[in-house]
């Protein structure tokens, strides 16, 4: 594997090696262009080495997210100079930014469904991938997700998901065969170690819903007191170019929800180590049945905070719950 990933790091610097040396022989005066080959060529050189990705002070790896968003660096996060610091940590803040104005306006009454979303990243950024899209005919789909990896890196796949579904959406495939289109896309634009866990779904204004699982996990039917969880799962998606991911369809009442949540939610641990567990979910909405979808939200939210107590976010949490209203 790490054989395949230099590979894959050596293309990507050859390439930017071959645009450098284009722009170069455009603009023989700008000397910045050449600097930045020879950036390039010592990062050949450590590949060559054995020493691409240490850092050059302590020799520890540099964190993963980093180097994949930016192969040329040579420092890990601590020994980073003063002005290094300030530069990533205005990155992060634009990436922040970015990411927060990618998210979707909660769908209220859109053809007999609600849908609303709880999203909170465990760090500046998050890979955690939430979307609400407006359909033709009436439909709408809604699309949640975790992208492999934290940090910057993580959020940059997540926007390409975004990009990717929302594009997607505009061809009007069916949702299988949409869901395929973008594990190939993922697939071929990005590290052979990066995927993405993925609900994407579609509710018509008759009330059925398509849902189609890509190695996430299984997401919830209340209906009263009544909860089922829908098992039906591919692979995750990206992990394979080729890929085929079934679909599964049902029908839902006026008064039923659909809940969608990454895994931040049941592994959230107490102070003693112990997940809280997708089946105390399980308990929680059987136990509150007609609960308003901001109502909703809130308790599985608030279920996660009172487990871990005092104790930081150690993962994104992001949580989708659609209602048929109609």
């Amino acid at each position: 594997m790490a054989t395949q990933v230099d590979s894959m790091f050596r293309a990507r610097l050859g390439a930017r090696r071959e645009k450098l040396e284009q722009a170069l022989e455009a603009a023989p005066d700008r000397a910045y262009l050449a600097g930045l080959i020879g950036e390039v060529d010592a990062a050949l050189a450590r590949l060559d080495q054995g020493s691409f990705g240490l850092c050059e002070t302590c020799n520890d790896p540099i964190e993963e997210e980093r180097l994949i968003a930016d192969p040329l660096i040579r420092f890990c996060l601590d020994h980073l100079t003063p002005i290094q610091q300030q530069a990533l940590q205005q990155d992060l803040e634009l990436a922040a930014g970015i990411q927060s104005a990618l998210l979707p306006k909660p769908l209220r009454q859109h053809h007999g469904w609600n849908a609303a979303y709880h999203y909170e990243a465990a760090g500046p950024v998050s890979g955690d991938y939430c979307d609400l899209v407006a359909g033709d005919h009436g439909n709408f789909y809604f699309m949640l997700g975790d992208v492999s990896g934290k940090g910057v890196a993580a959020s940059m796949l997540m926007a390409h998901l975004h990009a990717v579904f929302r594009t997607l959406i505009g061809v009007r495939l069916p949702l299988g065969r949409m869901v395929e289109q973008a594990s190939r896309v993922f697939c071929e634009s990005t590290l052979a170690s990066q995927f993405a866990t993925l609900i994407c779904g579609k509710a018509s204004p008759e009330g059925s819903v398509e849902i189609c699982n890509a190695g996430h996990l299984p997401p919830l039917v209340v209906s009263g007191t009544t909860i089922r969880t829908l098992n039906t799962s591919g692979l995750p998606l990206g992990m394979f170019c080729s890929e085929e991911f079934p679909v599964e369809q049902f029908r839902l009442s006026r008064g039923d929800q659909l809940i969608l949540f990454t895994d931040g939610i049941p592994e959230t641990r107490d102070p003693a180590g112990r997940e809280l567990g997708t089946q105390a979910l399980i308990e929680l909405a059987a136990q509150s049945p007609g609960l308003s979808l901001d109502d909703r939200l809130r308790s599985f939210v608030d279920r996660a905070a009172s487990c871990r107590g005092r104790a930081p976010l150690e993962d994104d949490i992001s949580m989708l719950v659609v209602e048929r209203t109609g």
